[in-house]
């Protein structure tokens, strides 16, 4: 189908295919840009940003709490944050060479130690990820001399070693995208992967039932620096779905969403994408439902990534005009953005859209 007959049929069904849905807007106490949430459970939950920012909740998100900002990070972007507990978790800060670093806190954000400076001047860190339920996690960086950077840890994070892994070669002008945190993949019962843009094809790295990583190309937007694939989320070993767009043209519809049947081998373009470019995407098993979420909206599947429909703020529930739009990041229900901005969905809403 051409580029036109695409744009066609997404104002079709914009028109006809909108849904409601709530972000409940939340009071996060900051105005610095949110970019990395982790839902631990419990009603426990961090996020992190600009400016060294760390915030946690023990209650749902109802009072969220301004951490003690870690040494040295006044000035840091803290791109991800992954969390074991209420006590315990890890910052990721994201920038060149060693202003991408690992913190750590075992008090509950009291107290914060340095654990890991990138040690490459040309790296760049985009995502990390921690298995909470044992004591594995791995840090995603762009390419260094040729080959995407990939750090691993067997202990919590308090040491890190650099992966020799073969199947990491990029492409020229490969890189991953520090987003949402969530370019990164861990599911380690049946795989290990993350996803690229800014080279001539989108791709895949996965790492399968072997200790080799190998690429599947993405039908997504290419060719740019500013486009490729941002995000990367599952809802078993078969379905998987990837999102992104180009980040400076938020608007733009082409092929913003991919998905795969067969456990990342093969990825189809959406029949009926996004309308717009996705920072962050994640399944909801409650309501058997994908969410993605990026600057100008939010979008769901209840087909597994085949067809999206938008999202709106639904008035009668004396929602923010602007629920929808502005956000950068995911963990379910919680979704975070610029200026401080944190919203946590309404499951019932949501299981009354998916069948629509």
């Amino acid at each position: 189908m051409s580029r036109q007959a695409f744009l066609i049929a997404f104002l079709i069904f914009a028109v006809c295919g909108a849904v409601r849905a709530q972000w409940e807007m939340e009071s996060s106490g900051t105005t610095a840009d949110l970019r990395g949430i982790d839902n631990v459970g419990g009603g426990v939950a961090w996020a992190s940003g600009t400016n060294g920012t760390v915030l946690r909740t023990e209650d749902g998100g109802y009072l969220w709490q301004a951490c003690a900002v870690p040494p040295g990070a006044e000035h840091l972007d803290f791109r991800g944050v992954q969390a074991f507990d209420a006590n315990t978790a890890i910052v990721m800060s994201s920038g060149k060479g060693d202003l991408s670093r690992l913190y750590k806190t075992t008090d509950g954000c009291h107290t914060w130690k340095l654990v890991f400076t990138n040690p490459d001047k040309d790296g760049f860190w985009d995502a990390v990820m921690l298995n909470r339920y044992d004591s594995d996690g791995f840090v995603l960086g762009d390419p260094v001399n040729g080959r995407f950077s990939f750090w691993e840890t067997s202990d919590k994070g308090a040491t890190w070693t650099k992966s020799n892994v073969p199947g990491l070669e990029a492409l020229t002008n490969e890189a991953a995208f520090a987003a949402s945190n969530s370019s990164l993949l861990v599911e380690e019962a049946f795989a290990i992967g993350f996803v690229t843009g800014g080279a001539k094809e989108v791709r895949v790295f996965l790492m399968q039932d072997d200790e080799s990583f190998r690429s599947f190309r993405v039908s997504l937007q290419s060719m740019s620096s500013s486009s490729g694939a941002f995000s990367i989320s599952v809802r078993d070993d078969y379905r998987w779905v990837v999102v992104g767009g180009n980040f400076l043209i938020p608007s733009d519809r082409y092929r913003t969403a991919s998905y795969t049947r067969d456990g990342g081998k093969t990825w189809l373009a959406a029949q009926t994408p996004p309308h717009g470019y996705r920072s962050a995407v994640a399944y909801d098993a409650a309501s058997k439902t994908w969410i993605t979420v990026g600057p100008n909206g939010t979008d769901i599947s209840t087909d597994d990534g085949k067809n999206w429909r938008a999202l709106h703020p639904d008035p009668a529930m004396h929602e923010s005009p602007d629920a929808d739009r502005e956000w950068n990041a995911l963990s379910l229900p919680f979704v975070v953005g610029p200026h401080g901005r944190i919203g946590k969905l309404n499951a019932k809403a949501l299981t009354m859209n998916a069948g629509k």
